[in-house]
C-alpha cells in the first residue's frame, strides 16, 4: 500500500501478500501508540483468534519515539525508541495472529493538527483496504490529546466513505480515562475474560514500556478485573473481565451530528444520573 509517509509500514505475520491480508480484515483497530492496541482492543483480538472467517488487523499512526525511557533503554535516542517500539507492535501481532499491522509512523504533532489530512487519507485508504465490520479506535473522553486527535481523523475518514462502505460499529476504547463513569445504558461492555495467558503475553511484549516505569501490563489486566466485579453492584461477578467503550457508531450514521456535543450528552447523562440518585435518598 502507499502511503503519505514513505516510512510507513505494513507487516503480515503468516506472510500473505498485503492486499490478501487487508482484505480479509473483519476486525481493525486504529490507535495512537504502539501497546494502545492490545491495552483498548483484545474484544476483537480474541473474537478473531484461531478463527477462519475473522480476521483483526492493527494501525497505530504515530512513531512512538517520544516514549518514557528507563532501565536498558535510558539512553535510547528517540529514533532508536522508533525502532524497539516498531518491533514489539511486531510482536504482538505474531502473538495475537493478526492478519495486517499497519505502522503510519506520524510524528504526534501531525495527529493533533486538525488541519493536517494527511492521516485521514491514509486511514481511508486502509479503510478501504480492509472494509472491516467493527471498527476500534480511542474514546472522546480519553484525557490524552493524541488519542482523541486519532479518534476524530478516524471518524472524518469513515464519514468521507459512502454509507455501504462504512463499517457496522465504532468503538471508543479505554486506555487513559476508564469509562466505568458512563451510564449503564451508555456502556458497551466488552467480555475479557477468555484467555488471560493470550492477553498477559499481548501486553508483556512492551517491554520498553513496562522497563521504562509504566506497568501497562498489569495495570490493564487489573482494570479489567475490576471492571468485572464492580460493574453490578446487585449480582455476582459474571466474567473475570470487561472493557468498556463508548458506542461511536451514531456518528458515523449521521455524519451531520456534532461530535464533541455527542461526548457531553454522555457526560450530561451521567451527570444527571449522579443528581437524580442524591435527590431521591435526601
Amino acid at each position: 500500500m502507499k502511503f503519505h509517509l514513505e516510512s510507513a509500514q505494513v507487516f503480515v505475520p503468516d506472510h500473505l501478500p498485503v492486499a490478501e491480508a487487508m482484505a480479509r480484515t473483519t476486525h481493525l483497530a486504529l490507535a495512537a501508540h504502539q501497546d494502545d492496541i492490545e491495552i483498548m482492543a483484545y474484544d476483537g483480538i480474541i473474537k478473531c483468534f484461531q478463527q477462519e472467517d475473522l480476521w483483526f488487523s492493527g494501525v497505530v499512526v504515530t512513531d512512538g519515539s517520544g516514549s518514557p525511557r528507563d532501565d536498558v533503554y535510558k539512553d535510547y535516542t528517540d529514533a532508536e525508541m522508533r525502532v524497539v517500539r516498531f518491533k514489539e507492535q511486531f510482536k504482538a501481532a505474531v502473538v495475537g495472529e493478526y492478519s495486517a499491522q499497519v505502522m503510519l509512523d506520524y510524528p504526534s504533532k501531525a495527529v493533533k493538527d486538525g488541519s493536517d489530512k494527511r492521516p485521514v487519507e491514509d486511514i481511508v485508504r486502509i479503510l478501504r483496504a480492509t472494509n472491516p465490520e467493527v471498527v476500534y479506535t480511542h474514546n472522546l473522553a480519553d484525557k490524552h490529546d493524541t488519542h482523541v486527535g486519532v479518534t476524530l481523523k478516524v471518524i472524518e475518514a469513515i464519514r468521507s466513505l459512502p454509507k455501504a462502505e462504512r463499517p457496522s460499529a465504532l468503538y471508543g476504547c479505554e486506555v487513559w480515562r476508564d469509562l466505568d463513569w458512563m451510564v449503564d445504558a451508555d456502556k458497551v461492555a466488552f467480555d475479557c475474560s477468555a484467555h488471560e495467558n493470550l492477553q498477559a503475553a499481548l501486553l508483556g511484549v512492551f517491554d520498553s514500556q513496562i522497563a521504562g516505569g509504566k506497568r501497562y501490563d498489569l495495570a490493564s489486566m487489573g482494570r479489567r478485573r475490576a471492571h468485572a466485579t464492580y460493574h453490578a453492584s446487585h449480582a455476582t461477578d459474571l466474567t473475570t473481565g470487561i472493557s468498556f467503550a463508548m458506542d461511536l457508531t451514531p456518528l458515523i450514521v449521521d455524519v451531520e451530528k456534532d461530535v464533541a456535543d455527542y461526548a457531553q450528552e454522555m457526560i450530561r447523562r451521567f451527570a444527571s444520573d449522579v443528581a437524580v440518585r442524591i435527590g431521591k435518598l435526601r
